[in-house]
């Protein structure tokens, strides 16, 4: 009697063993089937698990630059598939892993940087991985030279499209033209000063006609935008103290509006339109 019980529990017991264990298997393989379905539903819904490259760097064995590589090739695929509606939300975590991995993998930051500024339309998160590629990387030249493209072309941030110009042209080995870069930024955000400086500087500087061609014609447009403005201006006060604009330029110097009536780099008088007050130069700039 006793023996049989002693089977019985037995049996219960190896009963309920196997009942576990195939609740357990039947429960993992609902996960996986639900977890595959998920994911080809929602594709590319893994990046979630993609850990921080700080953590990722002591994990992969010393094969931190190979396993940005893995991680950029990835990504390019990922990016490339219209089908992830929401791809973009993730694209500073991913190019950021890539970074900690490998900080001097330029690649990444650059087409990072452009997928964010074209397809995601961020320019902002562009400037915000060209920066961190600077910080990075303090003695290239080539990311504040793109940050400055950025900030002037689709930003119309020309102050700070100067700054990213002045950043790489002052780094060994920038090419000249983030010179003539940073003086037509300087110009385009009315900082006549420095724009006259430094295009005085490439004029004398550079050995090619045809730089120094170019120079001059932003030396005139340069002079010409000074002198217009400060022409107008005297227009303006003749305008409140007449109640009329002037017939001719030389009007402002009989009062008193003008010391006397600039010209242009060439010698050539400025246009002027009596009815509309309009002051314009002679010749275009790029015509001369």
């Amino acid at each position: 009697m006793i023996g049989r019980t002693v089977r019985e529990r037995g049996f219960s017991a190896l009963f309920l063993a196997f009942l576990f264990i195939a609740s357990g298997s039947a429960v993992v393989a609902l996960k996986l089937e639900n977890e595959a379905v998920a994911r080809a539903r929602v594709p590319g819904s893994s990046i979630k698990y993609l850990p921080s490259g700080r953590y990722l760097k002591y994990t992969c064995l010393g094969y931190s630059s190979l396993l940005a590589d893995v991680i950029y090739v990835w990504a390019i695929q990922y990016y490339s598939d219209p089908a992830i509606s929401d791809r973009f939300d993730h694209l500073d975590h991913i190019f950021g892993v890539i970074a900690e991995l490998d900080p001097r993998y330029s690649e990444p930051y650059l087409i990072g940087a452009l997928i964010a500024a074209y397809e995601a339309r961020n320019p902002r998160l562009a400037l915000k991985i060209l920066e961190r590629a600077m910080a990075k990387n303090p003695g290239d030249w080539l990311y504040p030279f793109e940050a400055g493209h950025y900030a002037q072309m689709l930003l119309k941030d020309y102050e700070m499209a100067q700054k990213y110009f002045k950043r790489a042209m002052d780094i060994k080995g920038a090419p000249d033209i983030a010179k003539r870069l940073y003086a037509d930024a300087a110009f385009r955000s009315d900082d006549y000063d420095t724009a006259m400086k430094t295009w005085l500087e490439v004029y004398q500087t550079s050995p090619d006609d045809r730089i120094r061609k170019i120079a001059s014609n932003h030396l005139y447009q340069v002079k010409s935008a000074v002198d217009i403005k400060r022409i107008s201006q005297a227009i303006a006060g003749f305008l409140e103290r007449f109640r009329r604009r002037p017939m001719n330029l030389q009007q402002l110097v009989r009062a008193g509006l003008l010391k006397s009536v600039p010209r242009d780099l060439d010698g050539q008088d400025y246009v002027y339109n009596p009815q509309t007050g309009a002051v314009t130069t002679a010749v275009i700039p790029w015509k001369r």
